[in-house]
């Protein structure tokens, strides 16, 4: 419970409160105090200037201070205050609380001088003590404010907690509801269920959380689901060669067949493909887990293209294929691994001549963009459904969902040179169209020098 965000909610909703109130109630308490403080020392200053007054009358009437203790001592148990009138040599003639009587009293800044009303010379001192202490000043200020709003504090804080109380509860309840609901779905994406989503019309971060939490969801789908069929691909891949060895094998040691060098060539042939398909997983895993080393150094672009195209013209040809090359006379140099480039280069180009017909035509073209040296693939083959353009890099993916060698491949040849492009720094896209052919176009980074 204490875990749970009702009752974190709840806690800030409170806490906020109390020391809103508090703080509140703290400025108006000082408010208050300093506002008697003044009203004392008007006070203090409107008795003080009477008792002047009322002095001074008496000492013009008497002509000295004799009978003068008891009015002080009135004075004094009246205004809570210890009053001390000295005459004109210092001597004190009353004192409030009686105990400095005919004594001398030292000559103190804060005394108020007295003079007669007949004649301008001093005839006295009139000493009163201060009035409220600090702490008498507080209490005092403190009962006031309570008595007069402390009744309205608390019930408004009462008020305001039960209304926390009920603002938690229903915020809460459209907060959690989408939480929970990921909380569920989660919880069943982790057992499996990839088709499970989040229901949800929030708007704002609950909505973006959920959009994206959805969108995860539909990426982990679509992996599951490209796994399951990798797995297929990959046992489908391995059976093909692997029986045909077998059938080779059986067929030798059967006596159907001679052991000759045609036999030798066929098994070495399918052996051929099964090493190849392990190496292209291994290497690809190497290139997902960013452990696959590049070789950079500078080299002429033109260099790299022309030797790989011309180690395809055979198999192009075959098919009735032929590759073009159109170059421009000046492309800067560039910084990569020669040979990763070259592979990059002949999936692109293995996968133009197994999709295009005989009599088309497969061109290879680049030139400079900023920092970079664009190079294309473009064959007039059969194209791509725009549907199938956001996966054709996904591994294991074939527009062709026949597992034949010749249109199928394992599917790993496109993934693999995105992998080894984008490990140089660039990127790799594709533009396509049914029934006119298909432009892998991918950027290498071009030599600072």
């Amino acid at each position: 419970m204490i875990h749970s965000l009702q009752f974190r909610l709840l806690a800030a909703f409170t806490l906020v409160i109390l020391v809103t109130i508090g703080a509140v109630f703290f400025f108006i308490n000082q408010a208050t105090q300093a506002e008697i403080r003044r009203f004392e020392e008007r006070a203090e200053e409107i008795r003080a200037g009477r008792m002047e007054l009322e002095l001074s009358v008496y000492y013009s009437r008497q002509g000295d201070w004799k009978g003068i203790q008891p009015f002080v001592e009135q004075w004094g148990s009246l205004y809570g205050q210890r009053i001390i009138v000295a005459d004109a040599n210092g001597m004190v003639v009353a004192d409030s609380q009686g105990n400095l009587l005919s004594k001398p009293y030292p000559p103190d800044s804060s005394g108020r001088p007295l003079s007669s009303l007949r004649e301008a010379s001093a005839i006295g001192t009139l000493y009163i003590s201060p009035g409220l202490s600090s702490g008498a000043e507080f209490a005092s200020s403190l009962s006031i404010t309570y008595k007069a709003i402390g009744r309205f504090f608390l019930w408004g804080g009462l008020l305001a907690i039960a209304l926390a109380l009920l603002i938690t509860f229903l915020v809460s309840r459209r907060i959690l509801a989408p939480v929970k609901a990921l909380t569920v779905t989660a919880r069943r994406l982790g057992q499996g269920d990839f088709s499970q989503r989040v229901q949800c019309e929030e708007k704002g971060e609950l909505g973006e959380l959920t959009g994206t939490f959805n969108s995860m969801a539909s990426d982990l789908e679509r992996a599951e689901r490209l796994q399951r069929n990798m797995v297929a691909d990959v046992a489908h891949e391995l059976r093909t060669p692997l029986s045909n060895i077998r059938g080779y094998l059986e067929a030798v040691r059967d006596g159907v067949i001679k052991p000759d060098v045609d036999t030798i060539r066929s098994l070495d042939e399918e052996a051929a493909l099964l090493s190849r398909l392990v190496d292209d997983l291994q290497e690809l895993s190497l290139a997902e887990a960013g452990a696959l080393k590049l070789n950079h150094q500078i080299e002429d672009i033109h260099n790299v293209i022309k030797q790989t195209v011309a180690m395809k013209q055979t198999q192009a040809a075959a098919k009735g294929l032929f590759i073009s090359i159109e170059l421009p006379d000046k492309l800067p140099l560039v910084n990569i691994d020669s040979q990763r480039i070259s592979q990059v280069l002949r999936n692109l180009l293995e996968n133009a001549i197994a999709h295009t017909e005989n009599g088309g035509t497969i061109m290879v073209t680049a030139e400079k963009q900023d920092n970079w040296v664009k190079v294309s693939v473009t064959d007039t083959g059969e194209g791509i459904p725009a549907e199938e353009l956001p996966n054709i890099f996904e591994r294991f993916y074939r527009v062709d969902k026949s597992r034949t060698r010749a249109t199928g491949g394992s599917g790993l040849g496109l993934t693999i040179a995105k992998s080894l492009v984008e490990a140089h720094g660039g990127k790799i896209e594709v533009q396509s169209e049914i029934g006119k052919g298909s432009r892998f176009i991918f950027t290498v980074p071009a030599s600072p020098t």
